[in-house]
């Protein structure tokens, strides 16, 4: 680990180069004015200002924010990802005795933005503490907005966030770089590292010295990819001795590592493609152009993750016309590394619209839990939904009520087409039980589903156009 990348320096080496003044007046007025409303076009680099509309559009992060929530729930990994993660502890550790003098912290997230540990300069990290920028907290854009960690995910390379650049007025005294790890299979983000400082900007050599850690990284990661796909290339050569009609293997992102004479021609390859004798370099291999193979791909993952002797079907749309595949998994050490389809053949559990032909009709019932119990309610008796942080609490006709779904968004997954929508980055209303609304004294909407109760859900502005017209005001 010690020869991976060269010694971490973060202070300028020109004197009074690396003074904060929060970034330039001029980005902090953008800021000011983007975060009420108003749009921006200069003063702000592309990538900040994308993260920018984001936070405030997508996102809805509140600008005052000066702390980080606790992180969700447990983020599954998947292969080997612990190596992975041993590793970049490794390299943080060392960094943080680089910057250690500097007043520096270094951090590493997982793929979803959740610290596993911080080093550095001691009364740095307390005063990150104070932000929460330490173990088990989010910092993904979605949770804490513009930062290093979080808006290195939506970029390719490293970012650097200094000053008023971040969209959380809480963290505008402090510069941070960062960059995404990388899986090159299914090209998703396992892991980043960060960088950050208080009242300082950070040296430009800091961005130079992330992107040869990530590199290093990956290489371990492609190195582990290669080892995955020789083990796919093995088990289809024991399947394909069975086989007489169309076999693929794919890996985990649902990209061709083999295939045989008879699915080459089916999806339209040439006889000579990587495929034909192992496509071991990710690379080269290809995407077929099969429609939803993708989704029919992660769900079996998840079906064979609990259970390795899986197998299961789908019917896909290829050249030759509607087809069914069976899929099973082509496991290593209890993980997924690969898929086995072979077109033509129906085996095991169906999938989508098949599967749910087989079950029995059921009236739709939303689950809550109140005093250790289970609560079963119709969405119609449900009047809204509130998060606190990751928790949702329904207000319903039978009492505040805590949902068993966490996460706002899994519950708008649950509710949408019983008449729920959002309104609010925190509120989902059931538009049926919407009895009166009420104007704010500066135009603001509320939403009253009780009159009986002194209940108002505030309305978005972004939201606000759509409800009105839903609502037919």
């Amino acid at each position: 680990m010690a020869g991976l990348v060269t010694p971490l320096e973060i202070a300028s080496k020109t004197p009074g180069a690396d003074a904060l003044t929060t970034t330039s007046r001029d980005v902090e007025r953008a800021w000011e004015a983007f975060a009420t409303g108003d749009e921006v076009t200069s003063a702000v680099r592309p990538e900040i200002l994308a993260s920018w509309y984001r936070c405030r559009d997508k996102y809805e992060v509140d600008p005052a924010l000066d702390v980080a929530p606790p992180a969700p729930g447990h983020h599954d990994q998947g292969l080997d990802n612990d190596v992975i993660f041993t590793k970049l502890g490794g390299l943080g550790a060392l960094a943080g005795q680089d910057v250690e003098l500097d007043g520096g912290v270094v951090a590493v997230t997982d793929g979803a933005g959740r610290i596993l540990g911080t080093w550095g300069d001691p009364s740095a990290r307390r005063r990150a503490e104070l932000s929460n920028m330490a173990p088990w907290s989010s910092w993904s854009e979605q949770c804490t907005g513009t930062n290093g960690m979080g808006t290195s995910f939506e970029v390719t390379g490293p970012v650097t966030v200094t000053g008023a650049e971040h969209w959380c007025e809480g963290f505008h005294q402090w510069a941070c770089a960062g960059i995404a790890i990388r899986d090159v299979v299914t090209g998703s983000a396992i892991a980043s590292i960060n960088i950050s400082r208080w009242g300082a900007r950070l040296s430009d050599q800091v961005p130079v010295w992330l992107q040869k850690a990530a590199a290093g990284i990956e290489q371990d990661i492609h190195r582990r990819a290669v080892g995955e796909a020789e083990l796919v290339v093995t088990a289809f050569k024991r399947e394909r001795t069975d086989s007489s009609g169309p076999l693929v293997a794919l890996d985990r992102g649902g990209q061709i590592i083999a295939a045989n004479d008879v699915a080459l021609s089916m999806l339209r390859l040439p006889a000579d493609a990587p495929a034909s004798r192992g496509a071991l370099e990710p690379g080269e291999r290809s995407s077929p152009e099969i429609p939803e193979l993708a989704d029919v791909v992660r769900w079996a993952s998840g079906r064979a993750t609990r259970n390795p002797q899986w197998s299961g079907y789908a019917q896909l749309a290829v050249a030759e016309g509607a087809m069914p595949v069976t899929l099973r998994p082509i496991t290593a050490a209890n993980h997924v590394v690969g898929m086995l389809c072979a077109f033509g053949l129906q085996e095991g559990e169906p999938y989508g619209r098949a599967a749910e032909g087989a079950a029995v009709p059921m009236p739709p019932r939303i689950i809550g839990i109140r005093n250790d119990r289970l609560v079963l309610l119709a969405p119609s008796e449900i009047r809204y939904a509130e998060a606190d942080r990751n928790t949702v609490w329904l207000s319903t006709d039978r009492g505040r009520i805590l949902a068993a779904t966490r996460g706002l968004d899994h519950v708008e997954e649950d509710l949408a087409r019983h008449g729920f929508r959002r309104v609010h980055r925190r509120f989902l209303v059931n538009l049926r039980r919407v009895a009166e609304l009420e104007r704010g004294t500066k135009g603001e909407l509320f939403l009253i589903t009780d009159p009986r109760v002194p209940e108002l859900v505030p309305v978005s502005r972004r939201h606000a156009p759509e409800i009105r017209r839903l609502l037919g005001f």
